[in-house]
């Protein structure tokens, strides 16, 4: 079953262009090798993405962190659906945090 959330949400009233789960990073974050800096962006599809966001194709209600914020309708849906549905983050990255 693909638990990858699927909108079918027409941004600015185009065809073709769908809505993708998009999220900021509240503290760091390892993903295989790589290690992302609080702040990063996060995005499920190269087609929503933009310049220094990060891709992650296993992106999911599944994979969703507690430090993670949606920024879009389809982010939030995605949370709302992980097992952090509710958890209450911070407002601002500091302290150890900030630290990458």
């Amino acid at each position: 079953m693909d638990l990858r959330a699927q909108p079918a949400v027409v941004v600015g009233g185009k065809k073709g262009r769908c809505n993708v789960a998009r999220f900021r990073l509240q503290s760091s974050m390892v993903i295989g090798a790589v290690k992302l800096k609080p702040g990063t962006v996060i995005v499920e599809s190269a087609a929503a993405g933009q310049a220094g966001d990060y891709v992650w194709a296993a992106l999911s209600s599944t994979t969703v962190g507690p430090h993670m914020v949606p920024l879009d309708g389809a982010a939030t849906t995605m949370k709302n659906a992980s097992p952090f549905a509710g958890a209450v983050l911070p407002c601002s990255i500091d302290g150890a945090n900030s630290v990458s």
